[in-house]
């Protein structure tokens, strides 16, 4: 019953909508994407031109026809290099994400262990993660394992941070409401905190997605026999602008990938927040 009543509450006495249709929501996405897919063909048109004119010089900026034909003239070789710099950015990823909000969370609860923690977390974000990256290839070795840790290092701190702010940004007064209602912390938690958190969380997921690409690859820089960090450094010790500039491709188009897949999850999780309804868009004047 009390639960229920917390449920109704957070809700701020806004009626439930029902999710769109396909339709909706397909009209939804075209708004949203077609001003960055014109941005994104206005600069592969000008990338063209400057190329086929002869502006700069091939072995500085490689045409677009060399770029793609560096990747089909070696498709196993790039689709290995992807998986591998993949999985150690996804499974990264993942593992900032679970400690980021167990920490975020402990933080929350104690204000010791947040004044422990926080000056801790600034300083590992603070330093250059290419600076240490050599010492976590000698500590453990050239697997998998140092570039997995170095992605895990650069998305745990937006992870955190934004578990923390939305943790603490719900109103005192529905902390309070929920106690005179008799609610037990853990029923506060998963019915008022967590909820009021996710628009912040979902925030920090995104730049650590992003982040978690740069720290996979950083690894690779430092020592690798496989992946597009890997690659990117092959090409550019060989001067094959082609191959370097299909392996940076790629790696952008990576990150891109995981950044819409949580934007999908927040889509997901959250279709009642203001964010997601249809008539929430900006107006332009």
């Amino acid at each position: 019953m009390v639960s229920q009543r917390l449920t109704e509450t957070s809700q701020n006495g806004i009626a439930a909508r029902s999710r769109p249709g396909i339709a909706t929501r397909l009209a939804g996405f075209l708004e949203r994407a077609w001003r960055p897919a014109a941005l994104l063909a206005g600069l592969f048109v000008a990338w063209w031109v400057v190329t086929a004119a002869g502006l700069i010089e091939p072995y500085l900026v490689p045409s677009p026809a060399d770029t793609i034909g560096a990747i089909t003239a070696k498709p196993e070789y790039f689709w290995d290099n992807t998986v591998t710099t993949a999985y150690e950015t996804f499974l990264g990823f993942v593992i900032a994400v679970a400690i980021g909000v167990i920490a975020a969370v402990f933080m929350v609860s104690s204000a010791t262990v947040e004044k422990t923690l926080y000056p801790l977390l600034l300083f590992a974000q603070v330093v250059p993660k290419i600076a240490i990256a050599p010492l976590f290839v000698v500590w453990l070795g050239f697997g998998f394992t140092p570039k997995i840790v170095i992605a895990v290092l650069m998305a745990f701190f937006p992870v955190v941070i934004s578990m923390v702010t939305g943790l603490k940004s719900i109103d005192p007064e529905m902390l309070q409401l929920s106690a005179t209602m008799g609610a037990k912390p853990a029923q506060t938690f998963w019915k008022i905190r967590f909820p009021a958190s996710l628009p912040h969380l979902f925030t920090g997921l995104k730049v650590a997605a992003t982040m978690a690409v740069t720290g996979a690859v950083v690894g690779e820089f430092v020592g690798a026999d496989q992946g597009l960090g890997f690659v990117i450094l092959q090409a550019n010790g060989n001067l094959d602008t082609p191959v370097l500039f299909a392996g940076l491709l790629i790696m952008v188009l990576l990150g891109v990938l995981l950044f819409v897949l949580v934007e999908w999850l927040e889509a997901l999780v959250m279709p009642w927040h203001a964010s997601r309804r249809p008539d929430s868009a900006t107006t332009t004047l």
